[in-house]
C-alpha cells in the first residue's frame, strides 16, 4: 500500500499518492486520474503498478475533492485550471524524479485515464523527462497537448463505443502523430465502452479487455523505461 505525500510547485504545495515496489526501487510512472478525482480506483492502479516493479505517483488534481456522480465529476473537470494543473503535473514529475528509489534517474512514464489520458499527453508535451506515455481513451475539452514536443512513444488504449474519444477522433490523432513522427501504437477494443478499464463501474467494465490493456501497458512501460 502507498501513502499520501506533499510536493511543492509554482502554485503552492499539493498532494499525491505514492506507491513503491516491495524492494523500494524501480522506474517512475505518473498516474493521472479520471474526472472522478483521486479516488480509491486510481490509488489501486498506483499500487498495481508498484506490484509490477514501478514507483508510481498519482497527483491529486482536485485538491482533495472527488465525485461519485457524472454531473459533479463534470463540474470538477470543467473547473480545472489548466495553468495550475500544468504546475501540479510538473511538480509531480519533479517529486517523482527526486524519490531515492527511482531507477533510471533520467526518464519516467505517464499513464492517464479518460480526462487523465488527455492530460497524460499534455504532461508528456511539457516535461522532457516523460519518455513513455499511455493514454486510456483521453478526452478533455480545454486541453490541447503539444504533440510535437512529446518525447518517446505513445500507447493508446481506446473503446469501440466511445462518444468522448470516438473512432474518428482516434484516427485523426493517429494521423497527427504520424505527421509529427511520434511513434505510437493504438489499440481499440471491440464491443467496449468508454472507461471499460474501470472495475468499479460494472456498467461499462470489460474484464477481458481490461486484462489485455493492463498487460500491454505494463509491457510498454517496461520496454521503454528499463
Amino acid at each position: 500500500m502507498g501513502e499520501m505525500i506533499s510536493f511543492a510547485t509554482e502554485s503552492g504545495e499539493h498532494q499525491g499518492y505514492l506507491s513503491a515496489p516491495a524492494g523500494g526501487s524501480g522506474p517512475g510512472v505518473i498516474v493521472i486520474q479520471e474526472w472522478w478525482g483521486l479516488v480509491p480506483h486510481i490509488k489501486d492502479l498506483a499500487d498495481r503498478l508498484a506490484g509490477e516493479g514501478f514507483v508510481a505517483l498519482a497527483p491529486d488534481l482536485y485538491a482533495g475533492e472527488s465525485a461519485t456522480e457524472p454531473d459533479d465529476a463534470s463540474t470538477l473537470m470543467q473547473a480545472l485550471h489548466i495553468g495550475e494543473t500544468e504546475h501540479k503535473l510538473r511538480g509531480a514529475v519533479e517529486a517523482l524524479l527526486q524519490q531515492p528509489g527511482i531507477q533510471p534517474k533520467d526518464k519516467i512514464g505517464v499513464v492517464g485515464f479518460c480526462m487523465g489520458g488527455q492530460l497524460a499527453m499534455f504532461a508528456a508535451g511539457n516535461n522532457p523527462a516523460i519518455q513513455a506515455t499511455v493514454n486510456f481513451y483521453g478526452i478533455h475539452p480545454k486541453v490541447q497537448p503539444s504533440y510535437r514536443d512529446i518525447n518517446g512513444p505513445v500507447l493508446g488504449i481506446f473503446a469501440e463505443r466511445d462518444n468522448s474519444a470516438s473512432p474518428e477522433a482516434v484516427k485523426a490523432l493517429s494521423v497527427e502523430l504520424t505527421t509529427l513522427s511520434i511513434t505510437h501504437d493504438f489499440k481499440t477494443y471491440p464491443d467496449t465502452d468508454h472507461a471499460f478499464f474501470n472495475d468499479t463501474r460494472p456498467g461499462v467494465y470489460n474484464k477481458e479487455a481490461a486484462k489485455d490493456a493492463w498487460q500491454r501497458t505494463v509491457q510498454f512501460l517496461k520496454e521503454n523505461l528499463t
